[in-house]
């Protein structure tokens, strides 16, 4: 999961000639990566095309206060994604 997002973001950040940076699961997406809102809601739409619709970043993000969304890591991204999928795993299997 943490290729997919570090690829995700490698391309985004190609536009700013970033794209050699490392990501890894500690990787600040404001202090390390610089991204800036925009980023972030191009990010969201990364994901949803991706994902589907079992991964919300907005709505992730929505439940974190203001100076966690400033430290947000990459790391936590990757776990958000792991636990929406695996989430959408289950309901699928109780569905069938």
């Amino acid at each position: 999961m943490l290729a997919d997002v570090a690829g995700m973001l490698r391309t985004m950040l190609d536009e700013d000639g970033l794209d050699d940076i490392e990501v890894a699961m500690d990787t600040r997406f404001t202090d390390d990566l610089e991204l800036e809102s925009i980023d972030l809601v191009t990010l969201a739409g990364t994901l949803q095309d991706r994902y589907g619709q079992e991964v919300n970043f907005a709505e992730f993000v929505a439940d974190l206060e203001l100076d966690e969304i400033i430290g947000l890591t990459v790391g936590q991204l990757v776990e958000y994604i792991v636990r929406c999928l695996g989430a959408a795993e289950v309901r699928a299997a109780e569905g069938s």
